[in-house]
C-alpha cells in the first residue's frame, strides 16, 4: 500500500519551533503528577494569599484571653493561641506574608545575580574574575548566617528580611547564569550576529538570556522554597516581623513555650511552612525535568 504524505493546505499553518517547543514542555510537565500536584498547591497557596484575607471574618491580631490556647473545634478550626488570638485566621494571613517574602526576596537576588552572571560569562576577564571572587565570598558563608548577619545590622524588620534573603540568594544565580552564557557564548550564530555590528547590549538581552532562561525559571522555583524557609528561620529568631504581625516563623517562636499543652501552637503553622516548601522543591524538580532536553524520549 502506497502512504501518501500529509500536505499542508493553504488555510493551514505549520507550527513553529517555539509553539512546538512549548507543546514539549506542557507534556511533559503534566506527566510528571508530582509537579502538577506541587503547581496546583503553589497557585492555590498564591490566591489565597491574595484573596484569603478578605474571606476572614476576624481580626487576626484581636485578643480574647478568657478564650487563651483553645484547642481545634468548630468555631475556631485550629485553635486559639495564648492571647486567644485564631489561629486559622492568622495563618491565613500570614500566607500573604509567606509568599510576598518568598517572591520578593527571590526576584531581587535573581535579577541582581542575572545581571552579574550574564556580564561575567559574556566578557569574561577580569570583569569575570572580579565577579566570581564576590560571589566566592558570599558563597563562603551558609545563607542563614548570611542572611542573619545581614538583617542583624539593617535591623529586624519584613523589608531587610526581604534584603537579607535576596542577598544570599545573588551568588547561586550569579553562577548558574555565568555557566550558561559562557556554553551559549561560544554557539555560531552569537558569532554570526557580531559579525553582522550588533551591540553587546542586543547580543545579551535579545539572543543570550532568552537562551539561558530555562536554569533561571528553575532556579527561581526552587530558591523561593529556600526563602520561605530562611525567612520563618530568621522570625523565629525574632529578626522578621515584629509582633503582632502574623508570621509563621514568629508564630512558632511564640508557641514554642506551650507545646506540651497546646501543641496546636506549633503543629499548623509547622505544617504550612512544610507544605510551602514542599511545594516549590517538587514543581521545581518538575520543571527542571520538563526544560530539560536530555529527558527527550
Amino acid at each position: 500500500m502506497v502512504q501518501h504524505t500529509p500536505v499542508v493546505g493553504i488555510g493551514q499553518k505549520r507550527s513553529s519551533p517555539r509553539v512546538e517547543a512549548y507543546k514539549t514542555f506542557w507534556r511533559r510537565l503534566r506527566k510528571n503528577k508530582a509537579a502538577v500536584v506541587g503547581g496546583v498547591l503553589i497557585l492555590l497557596f498564591v490566591l489565597t494569599g491574595i484573596f484569603g484575607p478578605f474571606f476572614t471574618t476576624g481580626d487576626p491580631n484581636a485578643t480574647q484571653i478568657s478564650n487563651k490556647l483553645a484547642p481545634p473545634s468548630g468555631e475556631h478550626w485550629f485553635g486559639t493561641d495564648n492571647y486567644g488570638r485564631d489561629i486559622f485566621t492568622r495563618i491565613i494571613h500570614g500566607m500573604g506574608i509567606t509568599m510576598k517574602v518568598g517572591f520578593l526576596s527571590v526576584a531581587l537576588g535573581g535579577t541582581v545575580g542575572v545581571i552579574l552572571g550574564i556580564f561575567s560569562g559574556y566578557y569574561g576577564g577580569p570583569l569575570d574574575t572580579f565577579i566570581m571572587r564576590a560571589m566566592d565570598i558570599l558563597l563562603a558563608f551558609p545563607g542563614i548566617l548570611l542572611a542573619l548577619a545581614i538583617v542583624s545590622v539593617l535591623g529586624g524588620s519584613l523589608q531587610n528580611v526581604i534584603i537579607a534573603v535576596g542577598v544570599f540568594s545573588v551568588p547561586a544565580f550569579a553562577r548558574i547564569v555565568r555557566g550558561s552564557t559562557l556554553t551559549v557564548r561560544k554557539l555560531e550564530y552569537i558569532d554570526a550576529v557580531k559579525a553582522l555590528g550588533a551591540s553587546d547590549a542586543r547580543i545579551i538581552f535579545k539572543h543570550i538570556l532568552p537562551n539561558v532562561l530555562s536554569p533561571i525559571i528553575v532556579q527561581l522555583t526552587l530558591r523561593i522554597a529556600t526563602a520561605v524557609l530562611t525567612a520563618s528561620g530568621l522570625a523565629f529568631l525574632g529578626l522578621g516581623a515584629k509582633p503582632p504581625t502574623p508570621e509563621w516563623g514568629a508564630m512558632l517562636n511564640e508557641g514554642r513555650a506551650y507545646m506540651q499543652q497546646a501543641p496546636h501552637l506549633v503543629l499548623f503553622p509547622g505544617i504550612m511552612i512544610v507544605l510551602v516548601v514542599l511545594a516549590f522543591n517538587i514543581f521545581g524538580d518538575g520543571l527542571r525535568d520538563a526544560l530539560d532536553p536530555k529527558m527527550n524520549k
